[in-house]
């Protein structure tokens, strides 16, 4: 039984807000009754030139004229048109932010913190999912490029996949990639430190009495599995302990993937004596699957998970883990792409990753 509780949730909000969409229900404010420009106009007994000096804060209006249009306004209760105003400027002042699995709890908190500092600047920000599938990554890159938003914050599901490098370069808008590396490609990108988080737990796992360490964690052509996978063979090599390829299982981030391969890695001979899984999705998969094989983190098996969540303390105590900080990465990402449309080169922030010992890496 899956433990993501609010999984049901966004179905039933998302269902809704499709709901809406048909029906007309988030499209009350633009019936036939909406106030206009021209509305305050007459009101005011004003030009529409005028008001919109006005509503622009130009400096050559007169306090007797501001004061009539501002009333104007407040009494109609009026409502400037943004995106009248973004054709005029050929700004929207909205960020793109696409998230390769909304379910993450990590990348609610770096969606968060992203939405936070763009908001100070005076952007909004539209939040999709790409699911984990490439070809609704390509169609809310498409979508983007119609709602002509300002910059694009996006976690991408491959970085080898054929269509990105031309997708992202006719998108026009300038792009901030979250633990992506695409060579050619003019972007930004906030990286995080992931080998030297992971090599400090593999070798504090051999230190203590653990040879045979398996490895958990998603597909291999993104940046963040390729430099995990790096730290743990670095780890690996200078204790001069062979890499054993069974051990290592790439393929999903998701749940599901990690609870089969825990279960296949401790089907036969030569089960590991320590699991390092990569993401939360695949931490709980794989604590799942322990629970059901009556296997207990910290006591039969150590146990290092890639990323942290709160519900971890109440599947195991004390489980040792590999901290990365989604609030520093959304403020970053924010950084680099309002620095992009101030014109400003592509540029890389690096987040480090600390690994906390706790008792489930001690030895067993």
């Amino acid at each position: 039984m899956s433990i993501w509780p609010w999984k049901s949730f966004l179905e039933i909000i998302s269902s809704f807000y499709s709901y809406s969409l048909r029906s007309g229900l988030t499209s009350l404010t633009m019936g036939k009754n909406r106030i206009t420009i021209h509305d305050v106009a007459a009101k005011a007994g004003v030009a529409i030139s005028s008001v919109s000096r006005v509503l622009s804060g130009h400096l050559d209006v007169s306090e007797k004229m501001r004061a009539k249009v501002e009333s104007a306004v407040a009494e109609l209760g009026y409502e400037p048109d943004h995106l009248a105003q973004s054709l005029r400027k050929g700004a929207t002042n909205t960020i793109g932010f696409m998230i390769r699995d909304i379910t993450n709890p990590l990348f609610s908190i770096v969606a968060q913190s992203a939405e936070h500092e763009l908001r100070k600047a005076g952007y909004s920000m539209i939040l999709i999912n790409s699911h984990g599938d490439l070809e609704a990554e390509k169609e809310n890159f498409a979508l983007f490029k119609r709602r002509r938003i300002d910059g694009v914050i996006a976690s991408l599901v491959s970085e080898d996949s054929p269509y990105v490098r031309n997708t992202i370069s006719e998108l026009g808008s300038p792009v901030v990639l979250l633990d992506r590396e695409v060579t050619g490609l003019n972007a930004s990108a906030v990286i995080c430190d992931h080998a030297s988080g992971v090599k400090h737990a593999t070798a504090d796992l051999i230190k203590n009495g653990f040879s045979r360490i398996a490895f958990v964690s998603g597909r291999k052509d993104v940046f963040i599995s390729r430099n995990r996978i790096k730290g743990y063979e670095e780890a690996l090599s200078e204790a001069r302990i062979k890499v054993d390829e069974n051990l290592i299982r790439l393929g999903k981030f998701g749940e599901d993937f990690a609870y089969e391969q825990t279960k296949d890695l401790f089907s036969g001979k030569g089960a590991p004596d320590a699991l390092i899984t990569g993401g939360i999705g695949a931490s709980t998969g794989a604590l799942r699957a322990l629970k059901e094989l009556k296997i207990k983190p910290g006591k039969d098996l150590a146990f290092v998970a890639l990323d942290e969540w709160p519900m971890f303390d109440v599947l195991t105590a004390d489980l040792s883990s590999v901290y990365r900080d989604p609030e520093e990465m959304g403020h970053q990402s924010a950084r680099l792409i309002l620095d992009l449309i101030a014109g400003e080169a592509t540029a890389q922030a690096v987040v480090p990753t600390l690994y906390r010992r706790r008792a489930s890496s001690k030895k067993v």
